[in-house]
Parts: structure tokens; C-alpha cells; sequence
């Protein structure tokens, strides 16, 4: 079990075998692309529609909490003096992000009601890098405990 909504995405993720190392809130330092990281709970804030009796304390408290799921990867290689070739896999964002819309997210330690992509952004190439940020929020019960990492 992950100990956070980052680690649950990491999990499924590299679950789905698409060949690129996934990280929580940075890469290790070196790390060539393409590689992922998640970074969770940019904003996580209460789901005012699906939360239980404010009277009752055994109620689910609902919260909705965001995540971006960012790929980076090398735009493309030199092959000549003057020529080079696109090295950016085309489509890989689209099928991260098809691969977590709709998941139940079962690593995660509190109950996932729903996973929804937002958006796919795609940021301008920067130092021969492109960078797709995905946003997903998250619908999920509000941890009762603190969840200690395996």
C-alpha cells in the first residue's frame, strides 16, 4: 500500500509498464528523460458535495484533492551537423492520462470515490526538453490516521 496519493499514481503508474521511471516531487539528481513525477496536494480542500453529517464524528469527510502528474522528456537528438531527429514519444501524455482517468486507485490508504483528468498542458520546449503537466483531481475520504511508509 502507498502511504500517500502520489505514491498510489507512482504505483499504478509504473504498473502499466510505459517504460519511464515515476517519481514523487522531483527526480533523483541526474535523472535523465523521460521520466515522471507526481507532485499531490496542490490544493486538496473538502468535496462540499459528498461529505457526511457534521454531527455524526464516524462520518466520511470527503475531500477533493489535486495532483499534477508532469512527463518530461527530450525533444529531440542531433544526428548530423545540421540535422536532428524528434526523440518525444507522441501520444505518452495522452495514455498516462487515459490510464488514470476513471482508476480506483486501489494503492492509495484512504477509499478513492473517483479519478478525473482535468487538462493536458503542454509546456514550449526548454533546454531541448518538452514537459506535459497533467492535472487529475482525486475524490477521496480524508485520512482519519497517519499513514506510516512501508
Amino acid at each position: 500500500m502507498a502511504a500517500s496519493t502520489a505514491g498510489a499514481i507512482k504505483a499504478r503508474l509504473e504498473g502499466l509498464q510505459f517504460g519511464v521511471p515515476v517519481f514523487r516531487d522531483g527526480p533523483r539528481e541526474g535523472q535523465a528523460p523521460p521520466f515522471i513525477v507526481v507532485q499531490e496536494g496542490m490544493p486538496a480542500g473538502l468535496d462540499n458535495v459528498a461529505n457526511g453529517d457534521f454531527g455524526d464524528p464516524d462520518a466520511e469527510v470527503n475531500i477533493i484533492e489535486t495532483v499534477t502528474v508532469d512527463l518530461v522528456q527530450q525533444a529531440r537528438i542531433k544526428t548530423g551537423a545540421t540535422t536532428t531527429k524528434v526523440t518525444e514519444r507522441y501520444g505518452l501524455a495522452e495514455a498516462i492520462a487515459h490510464a488514470l482517468h476513471g482508476c480506483q486507485l486501489p494503492a492509495h490508504p484512504a477509499t478513492v470515490h473517483a479519478v478525473r483528468v482535468d487538462d493536458i498542458d503542454r509546456i514550449p520546449i526548454a533546454d531541448n526538453r518538452v514537459r506535459h503537466s497533467i492535472t487529475v483531481q482525486i475524490r477521496r475520504a480524508l485520512l482519519r490516521e497517519e499513514v506510516t511508509p512501508a
